[in-house]
């Protein structure tokens, strides 16, 4: 994965919002149509629409509409983006703090001497 992936660059912003992040909580649990999703939160709707349309730019949510209602749903591996980006960082640091866990038992041993 290149370190400045757009696609990663879109789902960090879409994820820095506490709105967008409630309704990714709301969706683990099943596609919910947009007046349900909006009906917890006291905003009017074309903010609220902003805010679905953020998360479908980033690849977080799909949409389809049945009729009248627009039903939002969790992508498939919507977070893999972030999750290999997390864990490359994970690996990355991880092996620094061994080295410096090795150094500075290092450090405390020849200190003893």
């Amino acid at each position: 994965m290149a370190k400045f992936d757009s696609k990663l660059d879109l789902c960090f912003s879409a994820l820095g919002d506490p709105t967008r992040r409630v309704i990714l909580e709301r969706l683990v649990r099943g596609p919910a149509s947009v007046s349900e999703l909006a009906a917890p939160h006291d905003m009017a709707l074309p903010s609220f629409m902003g805010h679905l349309r953020k998360l479908e730019e980033a690849g977080l949510v799909t949409s389809y509409k049945q009729g009248r209602t627009r039903t939002f749903a969790l992508a498939a591996d919507a977070f893999a983006p972030v999750d290999d980006w997390l864990s490359e960082q994970r690996r990355i640091w991880e092996g620094r703090l061994d080295r410096l866990d090795d150094y500075v038992a290092t450090l405390m041993r020849d200190r003893k001497k």
